[in-house]
């Protein structure tokens, strides 16, 4: 086995200058006007319906982990220190995205749009592409890999020594994150996703990675990260003990959001088998007429 890959000097570069505030600053302040506006349209469209203001709350409270992330204090630390990275990875790439999740955007976009456009939004949703990208097993590839890549490889090294490389990594952790989280335990419509033992087993085969990955990381296995020795070994208890606390969290917006089909009982208490609707344009059989 590998020994220890961490280096005494850090190597970070780029962060901290204005553009690095203002833009995240903006980009955030535009989504929550935006996710703001479209809830005003659906509440217009679907008065009856609504929208729920726990869903608005979940969409903001998402937008201020993001903030914490990519703004002062954490950012300048994290450009100077491994373990005020890794906290910027568990806000990005864990719990910003459940956050942004749980406010059920695509449902949001669904209902405020006009039909005809909402339907063309269904079809994008039920293309090949769309339920390949939105498969748990691509989603839990993308953030696992995107880990081993990152912190096994001289990935890392390479995005905090050029001035705006830092921002892949960034966008990396939130995008997969944002799709696991959708996958795993999304209130949106997924037609690719399966049933809830299965998305378990995937949850589980995340948990058991990353557990992996930060127990390599603390010894110093094959880790590529330059930065002394202690800020490695904190950045993998970062992520070691922060990444069970999110993957706790995903697994209770799991069950919280699972609704199970319930069937019908019969008199004496049997089960009996869902009833089959007929199909839209078709008619019903009509009842044989009794015999004298």
């Amino acid at each position: 086995m590998g020994g220890g890959a961490a280096h005494p000097g850090h190597g970070h570069g780029g962060g901290g200058g204005p553009l690095d505030v203002w833009l995240p600053a903006l980009a955030l302040l535009g989504c929550a006007v935006a996710y703001a506006l479209t809830a005003r349209r659906a509440r217009r469209r679907h008065p009856v319906q609504g929208w729920p203001l726990a869903r608005s709350l979940s969409f903001g409270t998402g937008l201020v982990l993001v903030a914490v992330a990519l703004l002062p204090p954490l950012a300048p630390f994290a450009h100077e220190d491994f373990r005020g990275h890794m906290a910027q990875h568990l806000l990005l790439g864990m719990y910003a995205p459940l956050a942004l999740v749980l406010a059920a955007p695509v449902t949001l976009l669904l209902r405020a749009l006009p039909p005809d456009r909402g339907r063309r939004l269904t079809a994008v949703l039920r293309s090949r592409p769309a339920r390949l990208l939105g498969h748990p097993v691509t989603a839990l590839l993308l953030t696992t890999g995107g880990l081993v890549l990152l912190y096994f490889t001289p990935v890392y090294d390479a995005t905090v020594g050029h001035p705006g490389w830092h921002w892949l990594p960034h966008a990396h952790f939130l995008l997969s994150g944002w799709l696991f989280a959708y996958v795993i335990a999304g209130p949106d419509p997924a037609p690719a996703r399966p049933g809830v033992p299965a998305r378990l087993v995937v949850l589980g085969v995340a948990i058991a990675a990353h557990a992996v990955i930060a127990q390599l990381m603390y010894g110093g296995f094959w880790v590529q990260v330059r930065a002394p020795i202690a800020e490695v070994r904190g950045g993998a208890e970062i992520m070691y003990y922060g990444g069970d606390l999110a993957e706790l969290l995903l697994a209770a917006a799991l069950v919280a959001t699972w609704r199970p089909v319930r069937t019908p009982r019969s008199p004496r208490g049997s089960r009996m088998p869902p009833v089959r609707r007929p199909k839209e344009g078709v008619r019903a059989p009509r009842a044989l007429p009794k015999s004298r």
